[in-house]
């Protein structure tokens, strides 16, 4: 990429987008692309068709997604599906259409199978049962990846995909109806210290592992990939870490100073009981992320009244 490259960032407002327009700024890139949701609706063919036509771009990001945690992704499954196909259909076949030189999709590790071979290495796509509770979301992160490897083969199109491990850091989202674990719990924690509660309620039994990145090592890989990476198969970005929800509880909970109970609450699903990214070959390129977990959550803390405030 060069700095006069006209680069579209597909949901800039959200946390992975965000973190990647900060470190495209602080690169020194400045023909940046941005449309909020209400100047473009890219669930939109047409609208997107006419954007792209309109503003002849070089490189995009394809960040843009309904997310959510496992409630959400449980409960609006036909929005998770509909509106996560939409978006990257319409992103990726007008980028085919309009000549764009190269396209980052963003998925999930969530794409993998419920029972995966651990560490899940790239090969492991397909090869078992999703995760019911956010199967919606996984399919179509799935066909994103399908759609950017097609354009590859059959068009030429250096369309490549990445597939972030869990994410945290600033502009999560911390509403309790549809937030990942990390966000949650900083919340509950913090409003039980301001609130004076004697307990704090996790929804599962605690025991799943998760391997957690901080969003802005996030944005520096996938500049990295967008820069150094131009094959067909997608790529892990992850730290090649793992950590149980009960770990992550205690260790928030003694950050925040928390002195009551924490409640454990069963009725609530886990999800997939592991999930630790294999990094080997983001590794072999020479990236590695650079945020410790310890530091991530400190950074949060730091920010966290700011944060809540936006809720």
């Amino acid at each position: 990429m060069n700095k006069t490259d006209r680069i579209y960032i597909a949901g800039h407002n959200g946390m992975v987008g965000s973190a990647i327009m900060r470190k495209l700024k602080s690169e020194g890139y400045k023909n940046l692309i941005i449309k909020d949701s209400n100047e473009l609706d890219l669930r939109d063919q047409n609208t997107v068709n006419q954007f792209f036509k309109n503003e002849k771009l070089d490189f995009v990001f394809l960040t843009a997604a309904k997310v959510g945690g496992i409630l959400a992704n449980n409960t609006f499954r036909a929005e998770f599906l509909y509106d996560n196909l939409m978006i990257e259909t319409n992103v990726i076949h007008a980028a085919f259409q309009n000549k764009v030189k190269k396209l980052l999709f963003l998925g999930s590790s969530c794409i993998y199978p419920k029972m995966a071979k651990q560490p899940m290495n790239e090969d492991a796509l397909l090869s078992g049962y999703l995760e019911t509770t956010n199967e919606p979301y996984a399919i179509a992160k799935i066909t994103g990846i399908k759609l950017c490897e097609t354009y590859y083969e059959q068009y030429g199109c250096n369309f490549i995909s990445a597939m972030p491990t869990n994410l945290y850091g600033p502009n999560d989202n911390y509403n309790l109806k549809d937030s990942h674990i990390i966000p949650a719990l900083l919340r509950k924690f913090y409003e039980a210290i301001t609130k004076n509660l004697l307990e704090v309620e996790v929804w599962g039994d605690g025991s799943p592992l998760r391997d957690f990145l901080h969003v802005d090592d996030c944005a520096d890989a996938c500049v990295f990939i967008m820069k150094n990476y131009n094959d067909k198969q997608f790529i892990n970005i992850g730290s090649g870490d793992e950590k149980s929800i009960k770990d992550v509880v205690e260790m928030i909970k003694q950050k925040i100073a928390f002195e009551g109970r924490i409640r454990y609450n069963t009725s609530y699903p886990n999800g997939t009981p592991r999930k630790l990214m294999d990094v080997t070959k983001i590794h072999s390129l020479g990236w590695k992320h650079k945020i410790s977990f310890t530091e991530g959550i400190d950074k949060m803390i730091a920010i966290l009244e700011e944060e809540l405030q936006k809720i």
